[in-house]
């Protein structure tokens, strides 16, 4: 099984914040990893804010001109 199959995907492409961190807090209820895809600027202050208020780690998955990804793991 790979990183990729073992985590959660949450896709918040498409949504402004604060709807991906509230997506992906909505996923780390249930799951000890999500990777989440967003194309919003501030998703990545969001995302590191909401991780450090939950202890959360987070590892930046790569950033292309479009989107950013980042694996969140308890």
């Amino acid at each position: 099984m790979t990183n990729e199959a073992a985590a959660r995907l949450v896709d918040a492409r498409g949504m402004r914040c604060p709807w991906p961190a509230l997506r992906l807090a909505r996923a780390m209820r249930d799951a000890a990893e999500v990777l989440l895809i967003a194309d919003d600027p501030n998703a990545a202050s969001e995302v590191a804010a909401l991780a450090a208020e939950h202890g959360w780690t987070v590892t930046d998955e790569g950033k292309d001109a479009r989107e950013g990804r980042w694996r969140v793991r308890h």
